[in-house]
């Protein structure tokens, strides 16, 4: 993996942990040479992720719609600052520019990219691994409502493993890394649907 999208909050908790975890995310992908492609911000998680990958040398993408840049978040000391239209095209981006995703603690925004990247991998846009860091036990929930959703039967057998979540960071890298599509909805026959 030469980079990954990396999805989290633009808000600073009061619990300092999560932006400790959000610095070393970033610091452990410079160390491992991967860049990180990130939501261009400056501010909370999004931006102690840039900095921390920065602090090691490492690339950051920030892919910023413009009204955001406009309000004076954008993170000029990016590698490279890409200014997109609208939401829509920065999750585009975001998918073209990555060979992956990780998700780390964030908000509506980041759920909103993480289940994107996770409906896109099942119908077949892309076949890139989709990673949660589940630090602190904060996607415990949510993990719990995706095998919700897988006993229930609305996510196929085929896709139940598309979320590849862990509490450690290079447990969950090293899977990533590993990473084996599934066969998409697009390539399955009329009776496995």
């Amino acid at each position: 993996m030469k980079r990954l999208a990396v999805y989290c909050g633009s808000a600073t908790p009061a619990d300092p942990r999560f932006m400790a975890l959000a610095d070393e995310v970033g610091r452990t992908l410079a160390r491992r040479g991967i860049g990180v492609v990130y939501g261009g911000g400056r501010l909370g998680l999004m931006g102690a992720v840039a900095s921390g990958a920065l602090a090691e040398g490492g690339e950051v993408i920030g892919v910023i719609p413009q009204a955001l840049c406009n309000a004076e978040v954008a993170n000029h000391d990016c590698t490279e600052l890409v200014v997109v239209a609208d939401m829509h095209e920065r999750k585009a981006a975001f998918t073209r520019l990555s060979d992956g995703f990780l998700t780390i603690p964030g908000g509506v925004g980041t759920m909103d990219e993480l289940w994107e990247a996770v409906s896109w991998a099942q119908l077949g846009y892309h076949a890139k691994p989709v990673g949660l860091l589940n630090a602190f036990g904060f996607y415990d929930h949510l993990i719990a409502f995706n095998h919700h959703m897988v006993e229930v039967g609305f996510i196929r057998p085929a896709h139940q493993g598309i979320i590849i979540a862990e509490a450690e960071l290079d447990l969950l890298l090293t899977r990533l890394a590993a990473h084996e599509p599934h066969t998409p909805i697009f390539a399955m026959k009329t009776g496995e649907l």
